[in-house]
């Protein structure tokens, strides 16, 4: 969902060339990081300058394993040149960043580089054993694999990114920062399922949460927004994406989030369903006769707005209620219920809201959804003003009147930036560059 689909998204030759690369004195820093998101058939990229948090290049390779693979580079420093497409099989992931380290060779910003201090990495689940990011070894791959179970769709992805980057820079730290490592500090009585304790521990069922790069990032900037430190600032997180999530963030640690042992649980997305009764899944094997792989790929794939309406663009559903689609009015409607029991939830949780923050393709862009989901809820303090809320900025902002008894504001996220600071916290300064 375009604002929808959002740059969040879960579901993406050789490297000889050093050509441009400028000389370097010996036992200068290393201070780029490269930070990859490997998906089942894709990999996003980018390469930052941590001295200034600046981005040098930029890319993504999609359809991997297809006749139809594209690669789709931009360098971003100054004086580098314009957007550079490639067509054409890229059998794995191994060849997909063959073709990135070519493409960033071309801009003298080679995988190879002395600069380069570190590869981050993406990745969904970290159970609870990782709670911080965390240098790849043989033992971390190894519990990132034991993990998979509970990511089919994305941990083995991960895995694949990390041990193709280990290959071309076997040298380099690879660090491993984890989707879900934010929510680690949710108490026990936010994190249990009310099931029995043995069962859940023998198969780690539990709540995990996700997306939480982005709530780490966005309620950091929110504070910052705010003038204050986050061990002051409650914060409720919307990250409205084609995949969206919410979180309760007190004093700058989560204490719940919408997502759970799986990224299926929560807010009404994209393809996915939110929560639902359990017992639904037993009817439609008992009723229905499916089978178990057929109700996932029904509750992940194509429920959520998609199975209400057809759609999972919200520029596209909000067209159609424009209109008077009932269809799409009534899958919106649907959308922004959801929405607000998750306020109406975490104001409980937390007791004192600071404020509402909107993040994420559908956050930051559609100003119907935000105007919707704190309507109404005037007596928590909240309430959007109209010109403010129309106002289209790719910088954090508040939306609310000054009258407003909680902040509600947009703060869009970059979980790429947060992956390569944590990256480079961890190792950037054990890094040199040897003339």
């Amino acid at each position: 969902m375009s604002p929808a689909a959002s740059r969040d998204d879960d579901d993406h030759d050789s490297m000889t060339t050093t050509e441009g690369r400028q000389p370097v004195t010996a036992h200068t820093p290393a201070t780029r990081v490269l930070v990859l998101n490997s998906g089942s058939s894709s990999v996003k990229y980018q390469l930052l300058e941590m001295r200034d948090s600046s981005r040098l290049a930029a890319g993504l390779v999609e359809r991997i394993g297809e006749e139809t693979s594209r690669l789709v580079h931009t360098p971003l420093a100054e004086g580098l040149g314009g957007k550079r497409e490639r067509t054409g099989r890229i059998a794995d992931h191994a060849a997909a960043l063959e073709a990135v380290a070519e493409e960033l060779a071309r801009d003298g910003l080679g995988i190879d580089s002395p600069d380069l201090a570190a590869i981050g990495h993406r990745v969904v689940h970290g159970g609870l054993k990782f709670s911080e990011p965390t240098v790849v070894d043989d033992a971390v791959l190894k519990e990132i694999e034991r993990l998979v179970p509970v990511a089919p769709l994305h941990n083995p992805a991960n895995l694949t990114g990390i041990r193709t980057a280990r290959q071309l820079r076997p040298d380099l730290p690879q660090v491993a920062v984890f989707d879900t490592a934010f929510h680690t500090t949710m108490p026990e009585h936010a994190a249990r399922y009310a099931i029995d304790t043995a069962t859940a521990d023998a198969h780690r069922i539990r709540r995990y949460g996700f997306h939480g790069t982005s709530h780490a990032y966005v309620s950091r900037k929110t504070a910052e927004l705010l003038g204050k430190d986050p061990s002051e600032v409650n914060v409720i997180v919307l990250h409205l994406g084609n995949g969206a999530s919410a979180s309760a963030v007190e004093g700058g640690r989560c204490v719940d989030t919408s997502m759970g042992l799986t990224p299926l649980e929560g807010l009404v997305m994209g393809t996915r369903s939110g929560d639902i009764d359990p017992a639904v899944t037993f009817h439609l094997k008992r009723v229905a006769g499916m089978s178990v792989d057929e109700i996932d790929e029904l509750l992940n794939k194509k429920s959520g707005l998609v199975g209400l309406c057809g759609d999972n663009d919200m520029r596209e559903i909000r067209r159609r209620v424009d209109e008077g689609d009932e269809r799409a009015a009534l899958a919106f409607d649907i959308y922004i219920h959801r929405l607000k029991k998750y306020i109406g939830a975490y104001t409980a949780v937390l007791g004192r809201v600071d404020a509402v923050v909107f993040t994420a393709g559908v956050g930051e862009n559609a100003a119907p959804v935000r105007e919707a989901a704190v309507a109404g809820l005037e007596s928590l303090g909240l309430a959007v003003d109209a010109e403010r809320n129309t106002v289209r900025s790719d910088e954090p902002r508040i939306i609310s009147p000054e009258s407003a008894g909680t902040v509600v504001a947009v703060v869009p996220t970059d979980e790429e930036l947060e992956i390569a600071r944590q990256t480079f916290a961890l190792v950037g300064e054990d890094r040199t560059i040897d003339a």
